[in-house]
């Protein structure tokens, strides 16, 4: 026979992918978003009947809920990153080619534009609270009324905070969404390229306003400044395919990294003449046809869920 907390569980179950969503745009940890929304229950579950009974709208009250921790978090993680070693990027949510499961709430929260690698990377050059008033009103329309409860501050202010947010992520101008066969030809072109060692082969699919930024925590290796520039990324990939065994990029898988197609590389021993490689997960933004932004994940820290992920 169902109980009230079965029905309540039910509910809490079909609303699990739209507050992984809110969480993970918010944070841009896996770990913090899956930690605030099982909290979430947790809170919701622990109220007494009566109280249970005088929430009129479940949806409301838990992205409310899960807000105020990833904004606790948030917080906490901006000093955090005062001591990071190199650059920061977001934890990258990884699933495999074909079609995703409906049942897996990342991989329905990922298909959407916002949730992008390119757009989570400029989420987090904002402040903790234009991050949440802006990705509350913009992308899940909470009213600011109630964006100002979660921020303790007046309206006016959490409106000034979503404004500004808004004016960042219009300034950053992320390409719009390629076409995953589109990006599959040109990344399967730079695969090519780089197994086979040939470096004008890899620039051909270089855009001139091409970037990579590394995410190494100070654990794996990658660039640990962002090196920018068609010359100097040229250059770096002329000095990693002599470093590393083109095999290497034999093992690497493709995968949908935030919804677009990235790429998977396992972890490689040394062998001689070449250096051990760690694992990797590469995300890239096509423009013009060309690859224009590459993020490269190594801290294995973020790379936890990806492992299992990828051969889901």
């Amino acid at each position: 026979m169902s109980t009230a907390l079965d029905e309540l569980a039910g509910n809490f179950a079909a609303l699990r992918p739209h507050l992984v969503s809110v969480a993970y745009r918010l944070t841009g940890a896996l770990s913090d978003a899956e930690d605030a929304v099982q909290e979430s229950w947790l809170r919701l579950s622990g109220l007494d009947e009566r109280r249970r009974a005088a929430i009129e709208d479940h949806k409301g009250w838990l992205t409310t809920v899960v807000s105020r921790i990833c904004l606790d978090r948030l917080r906490s993680a901006a000093v955090r990153r005062e001591r990071y070693v190199g650059e920061w990027l977001p934890e990258p949510v990884l699933g495999p080619l074909g079609t995703p499961s409906s049942e897996d709430p990342l991989t329905v929260a990922v298909r959407d534009d916002g949730m992008r690698m390119a757009a989570m990377v400029v989420l987090d050059r904002l402040t903790a609270e234009q991050r949440v008033a802006f990705v509350l009103h913009d992308a899940f329309s909470v009213p600011f009324g109630e964006i100002a409860e979660i921020l303790g501050c007046t309206v006016e202010t959490a409106r000034q905070h979503g404004s500004r947010g808004r004016r960042a992520v219009a300034d950053a101008d992320p390409p719009p969404r390629t076409a995953l066969a589109e990006q599959q030809q040109i990344i399967e072109k730079f695969m090519t390229a780089m197994l086979t060692g040939d470096i004008q082969a890899v620039a051909e699919v270089l855009h001139p306003d091409v970037v990579l930024v590394g995410d190494g925590g100070g654990k794996a290796r990658t660039a640990v400044h962002t090196v920018a520039g068609f010359d100097k990324v040229t250059r770096l990939f002329q000095g990693l395919m002599r470093m590393y065994d083109p095999a290497g990029i034999e093992q690497a898988r493709l995968a949908l990294v935030n919804g677009d197609l990235g790429l998977y590389i396992p972890p490689q021993a040394a062998s001689e003449g070449y250096r051990a490689l760690d694992e990797h997960v590469d995300a890239f933004v096509i423009r013009d046809g060309k690859i224009v932004e590459i993020y490269d994940m190594a801290n294995p820290d973020k790379l936890t869920t990806a492992r299992t992920r990828v051969g889901s």
